[in-house]
């Protein structure tokens, strides 16, 4: 059997596998879609949609390549990729998965980069947001604020060496980044290209605004899609006890770094799905905390595979490649954690021991502020969704009249 054929059988197998699994547990399967549909209805729809609309307005005004002359100095030394890549970064940080593939495709598509140089940029402009990671990790999961400082730093901080290391990848052109480096940052320039950008997208305001809100949403309704899809999957893989067994194989791997096997679980949960992942961790009490800390940066560092289907449904449109992503993903996890063990003593040990007070004090700032934020995205959420889907329809009833 070739390995074409063999891919076919194992794809058609595993498709199979799948069907009988939710014939087999139908009220187990209802529940985790009820579960990843929560989680896009009242957080990540109305958390991602205006980031989305308001990228793909700037990309159409021209303010992201203004952004990239300016940046250009500073992107193409340091990670060989235009200026236009720190607004991919940038807004991949503060709106989270997958906000930065996003973008990245966007870029690619306007020709504004080169599908290496969209590799390297889509390997670490993906990163969970602020409020995931203090507000649902290090609050609503672990019931502990002090965590999130270590968990964001060992997450960004990663993401930042992965984009060093990135440069690498592809053929290196000394001289052009050279020449790049010795160029200074030029308003009037930038300004110029901002202005010529805006003249040769021919759309009316009306129109790119329409543009934005369909083309973010349908995203949006794909990502809602894999997270209830992967929701569903990684309570089958419990339910049928292939996570058990894939535990057995794991647990030697968690011992080569002195980590306890009871985190063997949770570690595969967080592969598939971040959100469950994290959460059975935090869940896991009879192993220290360090460890605990350890697991989750892993886990928010390789960003499960569910966001990894995300990733490259947005990229099947490009010519951008999938499998620098996947790799960056892996060096991520693995940088991330050595990272989180470094600033634990410094940043969590040492500060609680010999700054008492303070840290009460902080806590009770940082669970406040994170708690609203998130109770506020809760309530609202699904207001948000279903008035945007509803103009959604509008919009698309509108344009279908008009063929």
């Amino acid at each position: 059997m070739n390995r074409s054929k063999f891919k076919t059988f194992a794809l058609a197998t595993f498709v199979i596998g799948m069907a009988i699994a939710l014939i087999t547990y139908p009220q187990e399967s209802l529940e985790a879609s009820k579960i990843g549909l929560s989680m896009w209805w009242e957080v990540v729809f109305p958390s991602l949609l205006p980031f989305f609309i308001v990228s793909e307005m700037l990309i159409g005004f021209g303010v992201v390549k203004f952004i990239g002359v300016l940046l250009e100095p500073l992107m193409r030394p340091l990670f060989r990729v235009p200026g236009v890549g720190g607004f991919a970064w940038a807004m991949g940080m503060a709106s989270g998965f997958p906000a930065g593939a996003k973008i990245t495709a966007r870029l690619r598509q306007e020709k504004q980069i080169t599908a290496i140089e969209a590799e390297r940029l889509v390997s670490f402009t993906n990163a969970s947001n602020p409020l995931f990671i203090f507000g649902a990790i290090a609050v609503g999961f672990f019931g502990n604020p002090n965590l999130g400082i270590i968990l964001a730093l060992s997450h960004y901080l990663g993401n930042f060496c992965v984009g060093l290391i990135m440069r690498f990848h592809g053929p290196y052109d000394k001289k052009s980044i050279k020449e790049n480096s010795k160029v200074l940052p030029s308003l009037p320039e930038a300004f110029k290209a901002l202005h010529h950008t805006r003249l040769n997208d021919k759309r009316p305001i009306g129109k790119l605004l329409g543009d934005a809100v369909i083309t973010s949403i349908q995203t949006l309704l794909m990502i809602g899609g894999f997270i209830i899809l992967f929701s569903v999957f990684n309570r089958l893989l419990l339910l049928i006890n292939i996570t058990d067994a894939i535990a057995f194989f794991t647990t030697y791997f968690l011992q080569l770094f002195n980590l306890p096997a009871d985190l063997s679980i949770p570690l595969i949960s967080g592969i598939f799905e971040i959100t469950l992942g994290s959460k059975l961790t935090s869940q896991e009490t009879q192993t220290q905390l360090l460890h605990q800390l350890i697991i989750t940066s892993f886990i928010l560092g390789f960003s499960g595979f569910s966001i990894h289907a995300q990733v490259a449904s947005i990229l099947a449109d490009t010519d951008i490649r999938f499998k620098p992503f996947f790799f960056a993903r892996i060096l991520q996890g693995f940088l991330s954690s050595i990272i989180a063990l470094l600033l634990w003593k410094p940043l969590y040990v040492d500060y609680l021991t010999y700054n008492q007070i303070v840290p009460v004090l902080q806590t009770k700032l940082t669970e406040s502020w994170t708690n609203t934020l998130w109770d506020t995205l809760i309530h609202y959420g699904p207001t948000i969704t279903l008035l945007s889907l509803s103009t959604y329809v509008l919009l698309y009833a509108a344009r279908m009249k008009k063929i």
